[in-house]
């Protein structure tokens, strides 16, 4: 049984793979332009998150409540603002994307350690100088690892693009449930996995090299 599906799978690709070509570059757009305003406005509201504190539960709990909301429900939500296809399907994983962003940035700010910024102030630094030279290198790593945690759940996230015309894996998915075609959700959903790991693996990699080795002030 399993040849069999692998039989179907290769006959699937063999006769499909532009589409397929086609459809992984649609995800990556979706991806990667999600990722891109959600990094944009998460990182800026975690540093304001960390400048007024009393924000932080309203900001990181708003934040929250959407990462608890159904991704379907949420691109249907999003539909009246922005129609059906990709503008919605970005806005969608865009506010996904948020949470993992916002948390660590204030996370990693609010952790660097409280010597460090009193020696920055005692050599005359302003606020703007110790934020930009001294907390966010150090909070680098953790910041990096919420973007890394965001991407890897954009990627699975985005296959749900193809339920309002936005394309992507997904419409291999959706097109192998309703035909009841096992092979056709396979040829998505496999390209979909190694696209998560390879991001994953190339921004851990990133995360490692934004390791302070050192701070000079």
């Amino acid at each position: 049984m399993n040849q069999s599906l692998g039989e179907q799978l290769l006959k699937q690709l063999s006769q499909r793979w532009e589409d397929l070509l086609y459809a992984l570059l649609q995800h990556m757009e979706l991806v990667m332009m999600s990722m891109a305003i959600a990094i944009i406005v998460g990182v800026p509201l975690g540093i304001l998150v960390t400048r007024f504190i009393s924000l932080k539960k309203w900001v990181l709990g708003g934040a929250g409540i959407l990462q608890t909301i159904p991704s379907l429900a949420l691109l249907g939500f999003m539909i009246p603002f922005f129609g059906i296809g990709m503008k919605t399907a970005v806005a969608a994983l865009f506010l996904y994307s948020l949470l993992p962003i916002i948390r660590n940035t204030c996370t990693g700010i609010l952790d660097v350690d409280k010597a460090t910024i009193e020696a920055a102030k005692g050599m005359g630094m302003t606020n703007g100088q110790i934020l930009f030279k001294v907390k966010l290198p150090l909070a680098l790593t953790v910041i990096m690892a919420g973007i890394r945690t965001a991407t890897v759940i954009n990627v699975g996230t985005a296959t749900l693009a193809a339920f309002i015309g936005a394309g992507g894996l997904g419409d291999f998915i959706f097109i192998g449930i309703s035909r009841n075609i096992d092979a056709l959700i396979l040829l998505g959903a496999i390209p979909a996995a190694v696209l998560a790991l390879l991001l994953d693996s190339v921004l851990g990699y990133t995360e490692k090299l934004t390791t302070p080795r050192g701070l000079k002030i």
